[in-house]
């Protein structure tokens, strides 16, 4: 799950200013899911699941460069992207399996995905318009992103760091009820002006987007093919890179949340609305009594109503008062995401390097495009 949401970071680098700087490099990343109703779920699984169970655990990735290699190297996978040869290597380090994928594959693969959604959505509308359902919805899409700087400041791992607030706000709306719901994603990030040698991998990243030629790759596969479909989203991407011109300097933290809002507000970030602790998970004598399945439809709540009819009942808040206020927003997931440990140190290249031993296999989007 984590390399979805390290990719859903990569325009933010895209699009920072960069200067020309040619070294190895190193630097690492401490990536861990802190709250949201999907953690509250998955711990209740985890009860029964150890992997589940470990998913709240920090992950530390340590990242390399050298010329026009990177490789993201963690305990469980590495992923290796080549420039000069235009691949993409994924390895699993507990399998000992590897796959490669061309960068022509993966746009190819995306561009697949997304003719076939098209498709889809204009085989629905006819039907749409012929059903006696009340309830079918011809679903628009509307997006807004913003980028604000908050003045606030923080000592981040000795670097004085300022904010500011990336916010992004999807309403989808029924053209025939008029109802709508939110779907929301806030990044906040801590920003230092400048971190020697950090220049080149903001170049590294922008030859990579260049390459790629699609902005919204970087957000993930399942994301960009719901962007796909919609006539809204080429205008959210610009909206984003031109809100991102406002932003200097190196993001050496971030808190990224998704969730649901009411009435098309952004999602409040860390720093403005903190979560609450959490109290101790369920035991498995909890769990049996109240049945696995609704305890967890209960913790998980719902998405607001997106794509669907308003409900009487709001989603469950996080960020209501004491006062018995109503809900204004619901968090799906938050994760935070601190750089550290910079390094212009020269780059061993046995790091791009698959292991001896390992056997290389189909890759998770090429088995998917099989079977479609």
């Amino acid at each position: 799950m984590f390399p979805l949401f390290k990719r859903a970071l990569m325009p933010l680098v895209f699009v920072l200013p960069t200067v020309l700087y040619a070294s190895d490099y190193t630097y690492q990343q401490t990536t861990q899911i802190t709250g949201g109703s999907l953690l509250k779920m998955m711990k209740t699984v985890g009860v029964f699941s150890s992997q589940a169970q470990h998913m709240g655990d920090p992950i530390v990735s340590t990242i390399y460069l050298k010329d026009n290699r990177l490789a993201d190297v963690s305990p469980e996978r590495i992923q290796i992207i080549d420039l000069d040869k235009e691949t993409i290597t994924q390895i699993d380090v507990e399998k000992k399996t590897y796959s490669v994928m061309t960068f022509a594959q993966m746009k190819q693969a995306i561009a697949n995905a997304r003719e076939r959604m098209q498709k889809e959505a204009a085989k629905q509308q006819p039907q749409r318009a012929a059903s006696s359902d009340p309830n079918a919805q011809d679903v628009q899409m509307s997006f807004d992103v913003k980028v604000r700087k908050t003045g606030a400041q923080k000592d981040i791992g000795g670097l004085n760091s300022s904010e500011a607030i990336l916010t992004m706000t999807m309403t989808a709306t029924d053209a025939k009820t008029q109802q709508s719901g939110n779907l929301a994603m806030t990044n906040d990030l801590w920003m230092v002006p400048a971190v020697p040698g950090y220049e080149q991998v903001r170049e590294f990243y922008m030859k990579f987007g260049a390459k790629m030629g699609d902005a919204t790759v970087g957000l993930g596969r399942d994301f960009s093919r719901m962007l796909a479909q919609q006539p809204g989203a080429n205008q959210a991407m610009g909206d984003m890179v031109k809100e991102m011109q406002k932003i200097d300097g190196v993001p050496v933290m971030q808190v990224m949340r998704m969730g649901t809002t009411v009435n098309g507000q952004p999602l409040p970030a860390a720093s403005e609305a903190p979560l609450p602790t959490e109290p101790a998970g369920p035991s498995k004598g909890d769990i049996a009594k109240a049945g696995m399945g609704s305890m967890i439809s209960s913790r998980l709540g719902g998405f607001g109503g997106f794509g669907k009819k308003k409900q009487n009942t709001p989603p469950p808040d996080q960020n209501a008062d004491q006062a018995g206020a109503q809900p204004t927003s619901a968090i799906l997931m938050e994760m935070q995401t601190t750089t550290s440990n910079f390094s212009s140190a020269p780059v061993d290249p046995s790091h791009f390097d698959v292991p001896s031993g390992y056997k290389q296999v189909q890759s998770a989007m090429e088995k998917q495009e099989a079977q479609q």
